[in-house]
């Protein structure tokens, strides 16, 4: 990274809510910017632009944009945020695009994303830990409902660069020498209330509204913080179980108006990524002989509405 410094060009794998709003935030601080997504994304943002309706501005910026994921040659940044179920798959086609120099950061869900890209690839990965509520209601347009921050680590030359690249686009970033924990943190929030938003339909506000949603929400969280300390994994300021729960209601309310992303994915019929998520934990809770009956649960409710998904598109296809 260090000789593009000045202006690096960057490629964001995955252009949707998350990459888009990061993206559309680089792009507008004037960063070089090049979003590869798909077809219906790319056409809109090259005829009118990516539209950031956010909580503090709306404007239109103008990044590149292509289709091709071979476009992304020539990147010395790539924040990759492509679902978790194709990361292995988007990595290795990566691995014979990129130069050697270029920098991957994961802006995806779970806790083993940069691991499974240096699997697949052979490239190394950062991980870094998202906090953002934004949705793409339409091609082209990125609708922001709250934070926007990220969390990198651990502290070194290349993620001080990267949190004063990010900062520089008024994009929030703090370094962590904990970075697992921070990952887990995130993951006890994922797992607290994404299936639970998507499998009822409801929002983190209805969540929060129910006594016995939150039983179930306090539930989960104890099961992953049972397998983290199982896995050696600390997560920051919440040795307290009664803190993690309290951070996943906190983060109920923040976003009380807003579904998961589980839930949106399931809304349209398209796969989520429960896998990384409680299912994640639910398997690993079964090698480290920690129970997780919420957790797998949950994961297994959800996949089964997935098998309904491929059911009904064969439906459709037939």
């Amino acid at each position: 990274m260090s000789a593009a410094t000045g202006n690096p060009k960057v490629a964001v794998v995955g252009a949707g809510a998350v990459g888009g709003y990061f993206g559309g935030l680089l792009s507008r601080a004037g960063k070089s910017v090049l979003m590869i997504g798909r077809p219906p994304f790319v056409e809109a943002v090259k005829k009118s632009g990516l539209y950031l309706d956010t909580v503090e501005f709306q404007e239109t910026v103008r990044p590149e944009a292509s289709s091709e994921l071979s476009a992304a040659a020539g990147a010395d940044l790539v924040l990759f945020s492509v679902k978790t179920r194709d990361t292995a798959s988007v990595a290795k086609q990566l691995s014979t695009i990129l130069s050697p120099q270029a920098t991957i950061v994961s802006l995806q869900n779970g806790v083993s994303n940069a691991e499974d890209i240096r699997a697949a690839s052979g490239r190394e990965a950062l991980s870094a830990v998202v906090y953002v509520a934004s949705a793409v209601p339409e091609a082209g347009r990125i609708k922001h409902f709250g934070r926007g921050d990220l969390v990198l680590g651990p502290k070194n030359e290349k993620t001080e660069w990267l949190a004063g690249f990010f900062a520089s686009a008024n994009i929030p970033c703090r370094i962590s020498d904990n970075i697992k924990g921070e990952l887990w943190t995130k993951l006890i929030w994922n797992c607290a209330l994404n299936a639970i938003s998507g499998l009822g339909r409801v929002t983190y506000g209805e969540i929060l509204a129910s006594e016995d949603a939150k039983r179930l929400v306090e539930a989960a969280v104890y099961e992953v913080l049972n397998v983290a300390r199982a896995k050696g994994i600390h997560p920051p300021g919440l040795e307290d179980p009664k803190a993690a729960l309290a951070g996943s209601l906190k983060i109920a309310e923040q976003m009380s108006g807003m579904r998961s992303s589980t839930a949106q994915d399931m809304a349209r019929g398209k796969y989520t990524e429960i896998d990384a998520l409680n299912g994640y934990v639910a398997k690993l809770g079964d090698t480290l002989g920690v129970p997780t009956p919420v957790n797998h649960t949950l994961y297994t409710l959800v996949k089964l509405q997935e098998a309904g998904f491929g059911a009904q598109a064969a439906a459709v296809v037939s």
